[in-house]
């Protein structure tokens, strides 16, 4: 492929060379998210920016000469929503990783799109608060991938998903323009939403540069259950036993059979490889925890549940 000099010069012009990539082994890198079953294409460029005014440059290039951009994280997604498209630019925004501010009287921590979802974690548990947001892929995936999908995680039975957290968000719009949505308060009630409406639009309204995203108090550390059954219907009984009863737990997750083998193939953990599901349970409610645990197993379990 062959990219087109005028506007590969504009973009070494306001980036500097490094942080314009045009080699087909490099950039091959970055055509694909881990779903490899979504189609991908080549990107002409990849291009790295380091600042908010970076992302303003590439916007208005691109805008200028018709090429489309296709905004990336860690490329850790299992949507294909990364996946470049033949001659774009794939604008990678893993340069971008400060956490700008962690204001606990707030509640709140504001960061740049390419910081690691396990290091805003980190970063704020020191003082005593927590990101709820847990995807699987938390210890490398970042921010802005998060709030592009909207991800969820294990955790979203108790604490919900990324869109639960944000507060306000600033985004750079198709040509250039910068757009500050949202607000720094636990209430805000004016206007539209716009930060909604950008988080899970998967970089087709903007490209998401910062984000105030509201934190919890850490929880106690957790609790946790797992039960095996004969049945699919005996493990449905025991989660609508638990929702019905009032239960909160953190995480409630389901496996069948296929995935327990396969699991157990890969980590050894003694699983109980004959039973049709596993229903794995956790709490973090502190001196709750093991009566919760009780009330929502032992004795309530369906006959075939251990």
């Amino acid at each position: 492929m062959t990219v087109t000099t005028a506007w590969l010069a504009d973009l070494q012009d306001a980036l500097g060379a490094d942080g314009v990539l045009t080699d087909p082994d490099v950039t091959a890198g970055y055509a694909r998210d881990m779903a490899m079953m979504a189609p991908a294409g080549t990107p002409a460029a990849v291009v790295l920016p380091r600042t908010t005014a970076d992302v303003v440059a590439v916007m208005q290039v691109a805008t200028r000469h018709g090429i489309p951009v296709v905004p990336r994280g860690a490329g850790s997604g299992l949507a294909g929503a990364s996946n470049a498209v033949d001659g774009a630019i794939t604008l990678v925004m893993n340069r971008m990783d400060a956490v700008l501010e962690v204001s606990p009287e707030d509640r709140l921590a504001v960061v740049q799109p390419g910081v690691v979802n396990k290091t805003l974690r980190d970063a704020v548990a020191g003082h005593g608060l927590f990101y709820p947001p847990d995807p699987s892929s938390y210890d490398w995936c970042t921010i802005g991938g998060n709030l592009s999908t909207n991800s969820g995680g294990l955790c979203c039975v108790k604490y919900g998903v990324t869109t639960d957290y944000v507060l306000g968000l600033e985004v750079v719009l198709a040509d250039g323009r910068v757009l500050r949505t949202g607000r720094r308060t636990v209430k805000g009630v004016a206007g539209y939403d716009l930060a909604r409406l950008f988080v899970g639009s998967e970089g087709t309204l903007g490209v998401i540069t910062e984000a105030t995203l509201a934190l919890r108090p850490a929880p106690h550390r957790p609790v946790t259950l797992a039960a095996s059954f004969g049945t699919t219907a005996q493990t449905g009984q025991v989660v609508e036993r638990v929702v019905t009863s009032g239960l909160v737990p953190s995480l409630l997750e389901v496996m069948d059979n296929t995935c327990i083998v396969a699991v157990d193939d890969l980590l050894r953990a003694e699983l109980d490889r004959g039973a049709h599901s596993l229903l794995v349970a956790q709490s973090d409610a502190g001196g709750e925890a093991a009566d919760r645990r009780d009330r929502g197993a032992g004795a309530d379990l369906p006959r075939g549940g251990r």
